[in-house]
């Protein structure tokens, strides 16, 4: 790292797209009133879809579930692993994070993310030991589509790649990150989990390297709803040396979803006016307002969390869910008399709807100057 690459112009085309369109979203991270209104939301919906390229089906709905009351949600094993990919992120952007990206930030990611969940006997947090290959279920090492590098070469491509981690300068940023995430995949130096893991390094080092305020960006959202040409592109750096369809491809990615994340800011900060409107018209008090913004994190809550919440008996609470339902903001999810799960569902539509079209569109639209696994 880093291989012989020759920014064409059609490459520098795709580069200046990315990054305006990454400025964008960086300015609207930065003048939100409440950050809670995208920061909470877009975790999730990375958490989910990251996931689902590996084969999960939990929806952004059964997290809110499960987050909201474990025992609501349908589909426990899938939606668990979806709440440990949020933990594995929050843990990489807490300020208290004691290491920049590592080695060593990867192994307490990856331990994390296998907490519990299927893999999760299969050394968490610990590089592997023997060799593993990519291939069809039931395949083995002369039937695999991928092998990656033996033990003792791992540990050594390891080393290059934290080295070019630290390194500055050379390549943009936007490539440097490509080329990162391509070698993880490569390497793929754990028994379970490399893609995910993989993933999630792209909001970590988008965060570290100041280009974003906050997790803003959702690129498995594009690798999800382009996973054949995801899969496709990584193999062809390795079989045939193609870096440079595989960058463009990158950076068509960071250009579509930073602007889908504009779009979908837009309509979450609608909701909230609407919302304010609703109550203030009904001449709601401040614990109703408080209360609402707590949903823009999580959309979904109980009686009991609400009274924790707003620090207020459990009747108190339930009052101000009543008057939330009737607002139409929420509405009961479990069908359940006891126990039951409030769910503002125009947030989670807002969350989760397919705005790809939109994005494609305003990119091409995006105006000069604005500021600002997977198996290989």
């Amino acid at each position: 790292m880093p291989p012989a690459i020759a920014l064409e112009p059609k490459l520098i085309e795709s580069l200046t797209l990315a990054e305006r369109s990454l400025g964008i979203l960086a300015g609207v991270g930065t003048t939100l009133p409440n950050p809670y209104l995208l920061i909470g939301p877009f975790v999730r919906r990375e958490a989910v879809l990251s996931s689902r390229i590996e084969g999960t089906e939990a929806s952004l709905s059964d997290l809110f579930l499960y987050e909201a009351a474990p025992g609501a949600a349908s589909r426990g094993g899938d939606v668990r692993e979806v709440a440990n990919h949020v933990r594995a992120l929050e843990l990489g952007l807490s300020p208290e994070r004691p290491v920049p990206v590592s080695l060593r930030l990867i192994r307490d990611l990856h331990r994390t993310l296998m907490d519990g969940v299927r893999g999760g006997e299969r050394t968490p947090g610990e590089f592997r030991t023997s060799q593993n290959w990519i291939g069809p279920p039931g395949a083995n090492l002369e039937q695999a589509l991928f092998v990656p590098p033996a033990v003792p070469e791992m540990h050594e491509a390891l080393a290059a790649f934290e080295d070019y981690l630290r390194a500055s300068g050379g390549l943009p940023f936007l490539v440097r990150l490509a080329l990162l995430h391509y070698q993880f995949e490569a390497i793929h130096p754990f028994v379970d989990g490399n893609g995910r893991v993989g993933r999630l390094l792209i909001p970590l080092l988008l965060s570290e390297h100041r280009r974003l305020p906050s997790p803003l960006l959702c690129l498995s959202a594009f690798f999800e709803r382009q996973r054949e040409e995801y899969y496709a592109r990584l193999l062809a750096v390795s079989r045939h040396g193609d870096w440079e369809s595989w960058i463009a491809y990158f950076l068509r990615g960071v250009a579509e979803q930073s602007l889908d994340a504009v779009a979908r800011a837009g309509k979450l900060r609608a909701l909230e006016k609407e919302y304010e409107r609703r109550l203030q018209t009904a001449r709601s008090s401040a614990l109703l307002l408080k209360l609402v913004q707590a949903l823009f994190h999580v959309p979904a809550l109980t009686i009991a969390k609400a009274a924790r919440r707003l620090g207020v008996t459990p009747a108190a609470a339930a009052k101000s869910v009543s008057k939330l339902v009737q607002s139409g903001i929420l509405e009961e999810a479990t069908g359940r008399a006891r126990n039951r799960v409030f769910v503002a569902r125009e947030i989670v539509r807002a969350v989760e709807e397919d705005l790809s079209p939109a994005a494609t569109s305003a990119s091409e639209r995006a105006p000069v100057g604005s500021a600002g696994v997977s198996p290989p």
